[in-house]
């Protein structure tokens, strides 16, 4: 691998703070045209960096991403399978309804092979589910891919309420608890 030249990993490190800046502002639609202005760098230099809008909010994300995966290893050790597995996917529902563009980050596209954010939550949140599957907590045909996948449309379809994470952490309940009372 050819090391950057110290200009590149400048350009970088600017058009990366700048695209944070303006993901949290503007959400996943950040005009890289505005990116690249604000940075002081051509809009070629933007896409030589980020080549498209999802690699740009997979940068943008990878902090938030690696939180949640060191979430997913330090539930591991809980004794409750099941709680520890509901927090970390609550965890993510909350990261996605708080983080603008990381819902988009997640989203699967139809190639799920080129989603660095979301192969490294299957990664590190595949050892917690497997445990609830082996403890029938969970249904066995369950996949990490499915938890983000229930994440990232609750945070997508809740983000115009006036309160999206009430309402994400809500639905999220609803969809855990099924939608007819427990029956003793």
């Amino acid at each position: 691998m050819v090391e950057q030249r110290a200009d590149a990993r400048r350009n970088y490190a600017r058009v990366l703070t700048v695209a944070e800046q303006e993901v949290a502002t503007h959400g996943p639609n950040a005009s890289l045209e505005q990116i690249a202005r604000i940075a002081g760098v051509g809009s070629a230099t933007v896409r030589r960096h980020f080549p498209t809008r999802r690699a740009l909010l997979e940068a943008v994300s990878r902090q938030r991403i690696a939180a949640l995966c060191a979430r997913a290893d330090e539930l591991s050790s809980s004794d409750d399978s099941r709680t520890a597995l509901l927090d970390w996917l609550g965890d993510v529902v909350d990261y996605c309804v708080s983080a603008r563009g990381l819902a988009e980050a997640l989203a699967y596209d139809g190639d799920t092979h080129n989603n660095s954010c979301s192969k490294a939550l299957e990664h590190a949140a595949g050892p917690l589910l497997q445990r609830a599957v082996n403890e029938r907590i969970v249904a066995a045909d369950v996949t990490v891919e499915d938890l983000i996948t229930l994440a990232v449309g609750l945070a997508l379809a809740t983000e115009h309420y006036p309160t999206p994470a009430i309402q994400a952490n809500r639905l999220l309940q609803l969809t855990v608890n099924g939608l007819s009372p427990q029956i003793l």
